[in-house]
This record gives structure tokens, sequence and C-alpha cells, in this order.
């Protein structure tokens, strides 16, 4: 049952006096559950109580952190269908969509916790000290990662699973040992609650402390100001807008003590056809790149915005299939009607920019907050003149650039901001022949792709989520896989220390059993 309430620790308060609505846009009507916004005095309450609950969970071991993870895991499968219900009415996605969404949010918390179960994570590193050495004796120095303390995490809109409430900024948190407040998006406010409740019901479960999780409801910025403002708040976590993040980023800078925020941000991903791809595979990629661009309704930070080509009868092809492909796909309902509307003034303000044409617009009629696609075409000189065009738009749009040679092409990638990813569609030949472009490409974006699409984030180790600013606020971290704990964590160095009192990580029996640093050398032995 969904309350409308939040969850400060363990406990529904709703002190506020602030209610609003989500919106089905699939059924273009409002939902009937009213959400009251967390009151300031709330807000204070879920911090001072995550603060406290620092301190034990924490120093809880891994293994104990794992059993909480999995349970949050166990937890919101048991939800079934009433969850699935939740999600989609509130954001006009599919069933299968969600579904898939869901299985990919437990799969992260059960990855976090195999991580903490083996423990290396920790990058436990020893240097023995050197009681003779000349002129001065080497001190005894050992190095862990340590948890930063309560996190804030921003949900996002168009992940109300995976990067929302229980999803990866809040699995890895909780994995490195931070209490985590979460700021519910108000698009999927009973979606969230469901989940938060989950991971209440998993955290007594599992005898964590009280403020180890509270979820907070806001439908403006004043609980997330109030939130990023908090002296005891030491990182936040946001996916979102360009303008939202920045802000967040802003406001935590100018803090007493700033504190790092790790915002996602925005993506156009840009794409680069090479000739020998569209000689050869031009309607191939043509037809897969009309499903990328409307996949989910455009709704994902992964979406190929920017097509780049050298001119030619192959790219005038290519440009010609893809608009019949993409006119031939049936629009989709966007989440919310204000992510449609900002969807249409976007693609609006492109087509009306200088040297702009149209390559392809869904005409027939839709039914309401459902996205129409539209690709648009552009030379390399107005590309390069006006950085308007360089605008995300977020959702099933496109631009496709027709560059005079490689060497107009490899100046708009130096031109670009940061990206997510970067893709090539080219021969193996044309790589190796053209290392100045693949060089431009890698230095915009954190995940160059070869010969596929861009939308679809493998969640594993290996994959890196971010990129040079705007698309993350420090480039150094994903934040997806088990590698984006290390956002939540700083390191900390003992020197000579009693072996008695170290962290399990640094002594010197290894009793966790962890892959360790010592003396320069990768081992599990003892000291």
């Amino acid at each position: 049952m969904v309350t409308g309430k939040n969850y400060i620790g363990f406990d529904l308060k709703a002190k506020g006096n602030i209610t609003y609505r989500t919106f089905n846009p699939l059924l273009n009507i409002q939902n009937e559950t009213i959400f009251v916004e967390a009151a300031p005095e709330e807000v204070h309450e879920a911090v001072t109580l995550a603060t406290a609950a620092f301190d034990r969970f924490s120093e809880l071991s891994g293994n104990q952190r794992a059993d909480f993870l999995n349970a949050i895991a166990d937890e919101i499968l048991a939800l079934d269908d009433d969850l699935i219900q939740m999600y989609c009415s509130e954001t006009g996605l599919p069933e299968g969509r969600a579904k898939g969404e869901r299985g990919r949010t437990v799969g992260q918390l059960r990855s976090f916790a195999e991580l903490l179960n083996e423990g290396s994570w920790v990058e436990a590193t020893i240097d023995t000290g050197i009681v003779d050495r000349v002129p001065v004796p080497k001190p005894d120095l050992r190095k862990m990662m340590v948890p930063l303390g309560p996190v804030v995490v921003f949900g996002s809109s168009n992940f109300p699973f995976a990067y929302s409430t229980a999803g990866g900024d809040t699995a890895a948190a909780l994995a490195a040992g931070c209490p985590v407040i979460v700021k519910s998006h108000p698009m999927h406010a009973g979606t969230s609650e469901m989940v938060a409740a989950a991971i209440i019901k998993a955290a007594k479960r599992t005898e964590m402390p009280k403020g180890v999780f509270s979820n907070l409801n806001s439908s403006g910025i004043e609980v997330g100001v109030h939130l990023v403002k908090h002296p005891q708040v030491k990182a936040v976590g946001f996916t979102g807008s360009i303008k939202g993040g920045r802000a967040l980023f802003d406001l935590a800078a100018q803090r007493q003590e700033p504190i790092p925020v790790f915002a996602e941000m925005g993506s156009i991903n840009p794409v680069v056809a090479l000739p020998s791809a569209l000689l050869h595979q031009g309607d191939d990629w043509a037809k897969q790149y009309a499903g990328s661009i409307t996949l989910g309704a455009g709704q994902f930070c992964t979406n190929p915005g920017l097509i780049l080509g050298v001119k030619s009868t192959s790219l005038d092809s290519f440009i010609q299939t893809l608009g019949a492909e993409i006119e031939k796909l049936e629009p989709n309902c966007m989440l919310h009607p204000n992510i449609f509307d900002n969807y249409e003034r976007g693609k609006s303000e492109l087509a009306r920019q200088g040297g702009v044409t149209v390559a392809a617009n869904y005409e027939a009629k839709v039914p309401a907050n459902f996205a129409k696609q539209k690709v648009l075409t552009v030379n390399g000189s107005n590309f390069l003149k006006n950085p308007t065009l360089h605008k995300e738009v977020f959702g099933p749009f496109s631009i496709v650039v027709r560059c005079t040679d490689v060497n107009e092409l490899i100046s708009i990638l130096n031109q670009l901001e940061g990206q997510l990813t970067g893709t090539i569609l080219a021969s193996a030949e044309e790589i190796k022949s053209n290392s100045e472009l693949v060089a431009a490409l890698r230095g915009r974006v954190g995940r160059i792709i070869f010969n596929g699409v861009p939308t679809g984030v493998e969640v594993c180790a290996a994959m890196q989520h971010g990129g040079p600013y705007p698309a993350s606020t420090d480039s150094r971290f994903t934040a997806v896989g088990v590698h984006s704990i290390k956002r939540w964590v700083r390191p900390v160095s003992y020197q000579n220390w009693p072996d008695a009192v170290l962290p399990a990580a640094l002594k010197n029996g290894n009793p966790l059993k962890i892959l360790r640093l010592v003396n320069n050398e990768h081992t599990k032995a003892p000291v």
C-alpha cells in the first residue's frame, strides 16, 4: 500500500503542507495517491538519523552489508506485479521494460553483495617498516578505502528502478558503508515509496541501524537544496539534466565544507560513420539507428543524438534510408507531459537554426504525450559555427552532419562538449589509418564503441558510464558497475599502528583472506 508519506528512517511521516500527485502519461490523467513533501524538520531528522547510523553501519563486515543488499533484492522481487503496475502507471512505459529494469536493479544489488563478500575492493595496501633504514627509519604504512558518510541520492526521471531509489548510486553507497537519503523523483513517487518500503523491510530483517536509509518526497527543489546544504551530508549522487546537476554541484561547492557531487548529466553521444561502413552496410546501419534513436521514446542518456559522416552518395543514401525507416516506426509515450513539452521545444528550436533541413519527421496523429521522431541534417560548417546544434534534445531525435572531409569531422569532435559515449562505424583498416580521429573521439567520451549502437549499458566491472563535463562532473568515475563504489569512499593511511588495533583488512595475518598489495606485490599471503 502506498501512503504518500516519507520514510524517515524506519518511520512513515508527513508533517509537510505541500502535496502533489504523480501522472499517468499513457492515460493522460493524474494518479490518485496524494504525496506529502518532506518538511524541513523531516529533512533534518533523516540526515541526523543517517549520521548516527553511520558509526555502526560503516563498521559492519562486508558479509553483513552483503546480506542487507541481497535482502533488498529479495524484498523488491517480493513486491511482484504490484510494483510493476505502479511503475507503469507513473511512467507510461510497458510492462516488459519495467520487468527488465527491475531485473537490472536486482542484479546491481547482488553484484555489489558479491563484491563485499570477496572483500578486495577496499584496496588494502601495505608497506612494512624498516627500522634500521638510514639515514631515517621507514615507517610502517597501511592504506585502505573507508566510507565518506551519509550520501544523498536524487532519483532520475527516466529510470525509476535502475537509477533511483534502490538503483546504482544507492546500491554502491550502501555497499561502501554509507547511509543513504533518497530524494525521490516526483514523477514516480509511488514507485519510490514501494521500493523504499522494501529497503526498510530488508534493513529490519538484517538488523541494520535505524537511519541507514530514508526516502523523502519532493515536488520542487526545496528538499534537495536543504539536503545538499546540510552540514552532515558528505556526498551527492544525481542523474538528470545539465541544469539540475550543475545547480547541485555549485550548491555543494559553496558550502563551508564543500562535498563531491557525482552527477551524470547530458550527452548527445556522437556517432562517426566512416566511408566503408556506409558504402557496404549503410542500409543496415540506417535501420539499426532508426531503432536506437526511437528506443524508449529516445529517453536514454545514451541516445545517439549526433551522427557525423563525410559528404558522399553513400552518406546521402544512409540519410534517406534512416529517414524512411524512422518514419515507419510507431511513436512511444514519453514519461510525463513536462518531458514531452521539453522535447517539442527542443526539436523545434534546433529545426529553426540556419542551414538545417529536415530528413525525417513523423507526421501522423498520435495520442497525447507520444513523441514524434525527427531527424535533421546540416553541413559541417554550420554545425561548427552554431553551438545551439550541440544541445541534447531528450527524446527520439538526431542530427546528421555532412562534413566536407575527415579533417572537418575531427574539428567537430574537438569542439564537442564531454559525452558519455562515442561510436565509430568503420572497418578495422579505417581505424588504423585514422588514429587522429580516434584520439579526438576518445578525448571527449567515457566509452568508445566500435560498430554498434550506444543505447544499452551493460552492468559490469569494465563498463565506464561517465565522461568529461558535462557528461558527468568527474570523468574519473563510473555510475554503473561495481567500480562505482569508488565515488563513496576515500583512502586513509595508518602509520605505525599496532597490529591488534588495525582494521581486519590491514592486519598482518590477513584474516579476511583478500588480495592486498604488500610491498608492491599483489598477494593474499600474511605479512
